[in-house]
């Protein structure tokens, strides 16, 4: 796929954890109310989970073929850092 947020061909899932009403999470929250319609068109058959728990300190998975997984912090990053670091770990498996 060609769209802003086209996934890795082997990218299995990804998985955002945040805060509901925390304030470190607020640009997480933010960045997946404008851009989660954008990722899901982009990826329908990937699987994108939102995990929000109170006092969870926001976070995104990238779960790839066999069982590889990496995660990146998403605490202090402003909505356009967020969408940086998401497209960076969901395009690169290595």
């Amino acid at each position: 796929m060609s769209g802003r947020f086209a996934f890795n061909k082997g990218l299995k899932e990804v998985r955002f954890l945040f805060c509901q009403t925390g304030e470190h999470s607020a640009a997480t929250r933010s960045f997946l109310l404008r851009n989660y319609p954008a990722m899901k068109k982009d990826n329908p058959a990937t699987p994108i989970l939102i995990r929000d728990a109170s006092g969870t300190l926001p976070k995104v998975y990238a779960r790839f073929e066999f069982g590889k997984e990496k995660s990146q912090s998403l605490e202090g990053l402003s909505d356009q850092q967020i969408e940086e670091t998401v497209s960076s770990l969901v395009k690169n498996n290595s």
